[in-house]
């Protein structure tokens, strides 16, 4: 399995070569899904996608002691939430099944 970088735009060529619909229709309307998942967790929801996963704002804690590491000085680290994502039983199979012997590229 070779390690490669998929964007937004792969994603919409892929749908588009699988489906024929509009490639503006799609963007449109996986803009809107990125965006409705995005305000879901500023809202402190969880998105549950079956069979794929879950999304989930998760509290991190503060630190008494940081470092910034731009500048290296001392500061205090606030809590803060952050988006999770747990992936869903069947793509944690899938997950399982992939060739752990190849030489991949993991960033």
């Amino acid at each position: 399995m070779e390690s490669s970088k998929i964007r937004k735009i792969d994603l919409i060529n892929s749908i588009y070569e699988k489906t024929g619909f509009d490639k503006q229709d799609i963007q449109s309307v996986a803009d809107k899904l990125f965006d409705e998942i995005s305000l879901a967790l500023q809202n402190g929801s969880t998105i549950e996608l079956r069979g794929f996963g879950t999304f989930e704002p998760r509290l991190r804690k503060g630190r008494e002691v940081a470092r910034n590491p731009k500048t290296g000085e001392l500061c205090k680290g606030l809590p803060h939430y952050v988006a999770v994502f747990r992936p869903g039983r069947d793509l944690r199979q899938n997950m399982l099944k992939i060739d752990s012997n190849i030489d991949t590229k993991v960033k």
